[in-house]
């Protein structure tokens, strides 16, 4: 490749936010260019072989079509999408060291209180960087890794990163994964060492505070054979009256009688096109248990994937989508089995009101070689007025006779009964609303620990009352 010049690269894809942010931020121009990839990767220090992937998919992106499932995205024009900004401050370990206005938009989100109370590590993404993470001394002792995905690229992960970066998620996947793997910055690495068991969760928060940006992290958690660990992402975005874009990708290696649960609360803002790629793989004996909350964005795609590899492996997804006004989100899980004696289990609740549109796909996958394979799916729809709409759109592909599938689906509405009752306990009318909904939301909640199930049932509440 010839001698790159970075330094007019940079004059090219470099624009500040505005004025008064110009001291304290990056921000590249709106587009997705050859030059723009090029300059992202020297940012970043990529070595060579990151930088030739960038490039990979900036082709492929180039060459795939806008998917023709899921709801219309015609309002995401990606020339007024800034591919990356960032704070002119290093990400630091210390909370105390993390810049005055960063962190009154964390704390106000609760962190870092929640690391101190109930996580062992807890990462924080501003934009397009890490801005904070430490982790436990006990937890690091046990050898548990845990730090941003560019310390892991360029230091002692660096294999490890490179035998697993988007082996799970290749580029060819569909369009957003190629455009994550040409722009992607950020996220989170996890090691978990062969038998260790994370007591208490990590955690990683997301925060797109810019406007007309996108967000791309990346996320790769390796639980190594036997070892436990529940891993929590939360997400959020201030509203603009422009299209931001969240085009991560997160990929879970599950090894042998492993078990990993990956927890997720998004409340991102109602500009934002929510085009999130998720996928974990399950060796023998292993568990992947999703929990998923979804409550903002303007237009979602997302169904977290399990490849139930490995004999006797076994995956779970329990998710609740809740769509307002102006929202169209499209979400639900696929479990793909291959190997003998899996199985799958997905429950997934979706709420719907003031014109809001929810609709839940499932996939699930029996191939030939999955004999003795169990799947059951069960979705569960809740419409709180007329002008609402809420659709499944299951799908079932068995090549083997030797397998259990079920499915049910069941839609409904507020009982008046119920409301009346809960009001003649002194119970207003939109609380009544509001404690049903939470009720009918609770398989979500009830696998949360208690202070996120709490941030759940409060988003529920916000709502209720926001129309």
């Amino acid at each position: 490749m010839s001698e790159i010049d970075f330094e007019s690269m940079e004059r090219e894809a470099y624009d500040f936010i505005d004025e008064e942010s110009e001291e304290n931020f990056y921000r590249f121009k709106e587009g997705l260019t050859e030059e723009i990839v090029l300059r992202l990767s020297e940012e970043k220090h990529d070595p060579d072989w990151m930088r030739e992937f960038r490039l990979k998919s900036l082709k492929i992106y180039e060459k795939l079509p806008v998917p023709d499932w899921g709801p219309s995205i015609e309002g995401l024009d990606m020339d007024n999408i800034a591919s990356y900004v960032r704070s002119k401050s290093n990400m630091v370990d210390s909370w105390d060291d993390v810049p005055e206005d960063i962190k009154n938009t964390f704390e106000k989100l609760g962190i870092p209180q929640a690391e101190r109370e109930s996580l062992a590590g807890v990462g924080a993404q501003y934009d397009s960087e890490l801005v904070y993470h430490n982790v436990r001394e006990d937890v690091a002792k046990s050898g548990v890794v845990y730090t941003d995905m560019e310390s892991a690229l360029t230091g002692e992960y660096a294999d490890m990163v490179r035998e697993h970066f988007m082996k799970l998620v290749p580029p060819t996947d569909h369009k957003f994964a190629a455009l994550h793997g040409a722009v992607w910055s950020g996220g989170s690495f996890v090691y978990v060492p062969k038998g260790v068991h994370v007591d208490i969760p990590l955690q990683s928060y997301f925060r797109l505070n810019a406007k007309g940006a996108g967000q791309y992290e990346h996320t790769l958690i390796i639980v190594d054979e036997g070892a436990d660990l529940h891993f929590i992402e939360g997400c959020s975005a201030p509203k603009y009256n422009v299209a931001n874009l969240h085009a991560g990708c997160v990929e879970l290696y599950v090894r042998k009688n492993a078990r990993l649960r990956y927890s997720t609360i998004e409340n991102w803002s109602k500009n934002m096109y929510n085009l999130n790629t998720k996928r974990a793989i399950c060796e023998e004996g292993g568990i992947i248990e999703w929990v998923s909350g979804s409550f903002g964005s303007h237009e979602s795609y997302l169904y977290p994937s399990s490849v139930l590899k490995g004999d006797n492996s076994h995956a779970e997804f329990t998710g609740v989508t809740f769509a307002g006004k102006g929202q169209n989100l499209d979400t639900g899980a696929k479990m793909i089995h291959l190997g003998k004696n899996t199985s799958s289990f997905i429950d997934t609740k979706s709420i719907c009101k003031s014109g809001g549109v929810s609709t839940y796909r499932s996939s699930v996958y029996i191939a030939k070689s999955a004999e003795g394979s169990k799947a059951s799916v069960n979705c569960g729809s809740l419409m709180l007025d007329s002008i609402s709409r809420s659709d499944t759109i299951p799908a079932v592909d068995i090549r083997t006779d030797k397998a259990d599938v079920g499915h049910e689906a069941k839609i409904g509405r507020i009982s008046d009964e119920a409301v009346f009752y809960l009001m003649s306990r002194g119970i207003s009318e939109s609380e009544a609303r509001a404690l049903i909904v939470s009720g009918f939301a609770n398989p979500v909640s009830k696998e949360l620990p208690l202070e996120y199930a709490a941030e759940m049932n409060n988003l529920i509440k916000l709502e209720m009352e926001g129309g």
